[in-house]
């Protein structure tokens, strides 16, 4: 309690995304832009799934859970740096920076876990057609999204605790455009090498294990694939599971580079950078790769528009 009393004395203060920039305001519209797009993408995603009950399918269940994820890593940052840019005030209080901190952590940990489902989801169906719909059944599917999300959950509350645990005696001003771990822990006046270490500890742990998952499932995928007789079932298994292995390079591409970095080589323009990339980007071009490259949602697309 001494230590959150005597840091709580005045908010923090986001410098910003552009704030260095000439082009600020430019630059500032194309974000928005992209925002706007990945939230009507992701909205009209899920309701495309809860409109046809040809999507109401394991696969598009763990889609429409990604989409959630993908708005709430969205609506946590995108609104809070459009207010701080067109209203002038770049302060954020200190339980405003804690949810911050709180949410972005738990959809990054929970859409590595559920990548890793996913992956699982279309081993299972590639590779245990008969067996798909006792795997796979409804109950399993739910259990193994609550999973992802609780995986996520005990990752932000550990991070949260520590991070707001450190005395902040200096500048409260973050170099960021919210508030991100590193960011913070540059600001504080205590040791915080150890912890940097565990983080780096932890991150290489929730994205490689997930990941081998990943690369074990479409290992066997490609083993059954090959195998098969049928020119269009080789197709058909392709398609579907390309457009995954899409988002998952674009993911973990980001997530790598953002978080499996040591704490000595990040940078404040680099760690900006990475983070529009995963809280904007991202989600932006997720519906579209699994739209644009997926008969069935573009069957459902079009009985859609033609009512």
């Amino acid at each position: 309690m001494d230590i959150w009393n005597h840091t709580s004395l005045s908010d923090f203060i986001l410098l910003g995304l552009f704030s260095y920039s000439p082009y600020e305001f430019f630059l500032f519209s194309l974000v928005l832009l992209a925002s706007a797009t990945a939230l009507t993408g992701n909205i009209f995603f899920l309701l495309l799934i809860q409109a046809d009950r040809r999507l109401h399918t394991p696969m598009y269940f763990f889609l429409s859970q990604l989409s959630i994820m993908d708005l709430t890593m969205m609506g946590t940052v995108v609104p809070k740096m459009a207010a701080n840019f067109l209203l002038g005030s770049k302060f954020i209080s200190w339980g405003g920076c804690a949810t911050q901190v709180f949410l972005v952590v738990m959809v990054g940990g929970a859409e590595c876990f559920l990548l890793a489902v996913m992956a699982y989801d279309r081993y299972v169906a590639v590779c245990h057609p008969l067996m798909y719909p006792v795997l796979m059944n409804w109950k399993a599917c739910r259990l193994m999204a609550l999973a992802s999300w609780m995986g996520g959950v005990a990752d932000s509350m550990i991070d949260v605790g520590v991070v707001f645990s450190f005395p902040y005696c200096s500048s409260l001003q973050v170099d960021h455009f919210f508030c991100e771990v590193p960011a913070l822990l540059r600001l504080s006046c205590a040791d915080t090498l150890l912890f940097e270490d565990l983080i780096y500890a932890c991150c290489v742990v929730m994205l490689l294990l997930p990941l081998g998952v990943i690369v074990a499932s479409y290992a066997r995928i490609l083993m059954a694939v090959m195998r098969m007789p049928s020119t269009e079932g080789k197709q058909k298994a392709l398609t579907t599971c390309s457009t995954h292995l899409a988002v998952v390079g674009l993911y973990y591409g980001g997530a790598i580079f953002s978080y499996m970095q040591r704490a000595s080589a990040r940078t404040p323009a680099g760690d900006r950078a990475t983070s529009i990339f995963y809280t904007v980007l991202t989600p932006m071009l997720n519906p579209l790769i699994y739209s644009l490259r997926n008969k069935d949602v573009m069957r459902a697309l079009k009985k859609v528009l033609s009512r």
